[in-house]
């Protein structure tokens, strides 16, 4: 007997539904409610009556977008970005930052109160401009083949497909007006379908560039870049991938912090939000309520963001960081401030840290900054510290929410809570939380 074969039919995701948004994710999708789960939303705002296209449709949640708005938030604006409807940077300047802060602090609060087991509100909003914030950025390079010509800017959302971008106003104004000429000069270049992308840097002393190029320059290329750097009176570095730049002057890049100046190479994390950075720092100080008498423990460091300030109020600060090049500058810049009472020490605080020789140490005060993946390698060491009062700084509320409850469960008390608007427009969410010994 003859069997034939019948495609099963897929479940399709097309259908169209009208929905009422009743809230605002952190990652500015709209919440709905379809068959009694949760139906994300892109583009939709809280209040609004939207038809929307099934997308994605799961056991536990709903994914749609917007095919017509059948009402308008008052919280809706005009996205100022050309770029924003294809430009994977930015989630959310559709909505009023007022209305971003909302939703930030009620998904932070809810995450804690569920770490804390009772009702964690947030104390504060630390923010700064929510336009022209953004101090460093790395531009995509790509030669496009059909249309003969570099395509320089971001990703789009979930693609690696590149936006060409004349205008980003997250940007501080220093870098945005770079863009144009930049596309221009590079497009000039003979290597210009081997490049790899272009990071731009404000620094206190100036803008700086590095461009990743996968091929020798030639001689006339390196005239053509050193030219356009002078024409903008920006540092040049050059990276051929072999893990050390080639600095075409030999300015050495700084900012200030707390009255400290603090150098970095162009390579070095530092925040990108200067505005938020100089609170958050300010915050912490106060928080950790400083004393002359204090030994402080700061982990997961970087460059000395916290410890470098914090040396300036205490006996004694040690900090730690798995990267060897960060704990470098971080010494130099110790002693370029003349930090004596500032200590740093590499070590990847993933791995058992009680045999280091710092961990001997007594500290009556810690600072955490770690990153997404959080601090759980130490959280049992930081308990054993015993200090008087804990500040965490966090990038990611789900691991900051699982650190919290070794604190909690040790006998801490969750005292102040922050959300950090380190990234305007953007899903991210970053705090800082106050704990202490009770």
């Amino acid at each position: 007997m003859a069997q034939f074969y019948v495609a099963k039919q897929r479940a399709t995701t097309q259908q169209r539904i009208t929905v009422t948004i009743d809230e605002l994710d952190p990652f500015g999708q709209g919440v709905a409610r379809h068959k009694g789960k949760a139906l994300f939303v892109t583009g939709a705002l809280p209040g609004e009556q939207a038809e929307v296209t099934l997308t994605e449709d799961k056991r536990q949640f709903a994914r749609a977008k917007v095919t017509q708005l059948l009402s308008r938030s008052p919280a809706r604006v005009t996205p100022p970005c050309p770029h924003y409807e294809r430009c994977g940077g930015c989630q959310q300047q559709h909505a009023e930052v007022a209305l971003q802060h909302q939703s930030k602090v009620q998904a932070l609060s809810r995450m804690l109160s569920q770490a804390a087991a009772r009702e964690v509100p947030v104390d504060e909003v630390i923010a700064g401009a929510p336009w022209g914030y953004r101090r460093r950025a790395r531009l995509g390079l790509q030669w496009h083949n059909k249309a003969q010509r570099l395509q320089m800017g971001f990703r789009q959302a979930s693609s690696n497909d590149l936006v060409d971008v004349q205008h980003c106003p997250v940007l501080v104004p220093e870098l945005e007006v770079l863009l144009v000429p930049l596309h221009h000069c590079l497009s000039g270049l003979r290597a210009v379908r081997r490049l790899g992308h272009v990071e731009l840097v404000l620094a206190d002393n100036g803008p700086l560039m590095i461009l990743r190029h996968l091929d020798a320059l030639h001689a006339d290329d390196r005239e053509k870049l050193e030219r356009f750097s002078h024409e903008h009176q920006l540092m040049l570095f050059l990276d051929a991938g072999d893990e050390t730049l080639t600095a075409l002057q030999a300015t050495t890049p700084f900012y200030h912090a707390h009255q400290l100046k603090l150098t970095f190479s162009p390579q070095d994390f530092i925040q990108v939000n200067d505005g938020v950075n100089q609170q958050m720092v300010a915050t912490a100080i106060s928080w950790l309520d400083l004393q002359p008498q204090d030994r402080v423990l700061d982990l997961f460091c970087g460059m000395g963001n916290f410890t470098l300030p914090i040396g300036i109020f205490v006996q004694n600060v040690v900090g730690v960081e798995g990267i060897a090049a960060l704990v470098r500058q971080a010494a130099y810049n110790a002693d370029l401030n003349n930090l004596k009472n500032v200590s740093f020490f590499q070590h990847n605080l993933e791995e058992e840290v009680s045999r280091q020789p710092w961990a001997a140490q007594g500290f009556n005060k810690v600072l955490l900054d770690p990153a997404r993946a959080g601090a759980a390698g130490v959280m049992a060491h930081v308990v054993k510290l015993a200090p008087e009062r804990v500040v965490y700084v966090s990038c990611n509320p789900t691991t900051l929410a699982r650190d919290s409850q070794t604190l909690l469960s040790a006998g801490y008390q969750l005292e102040r809570v922050a959300m950090l608007d380190m990234f305007p427009h953007t899903r991210h969410l970053e705090s800082m939380v106050l704990f202490r010994k009770t």
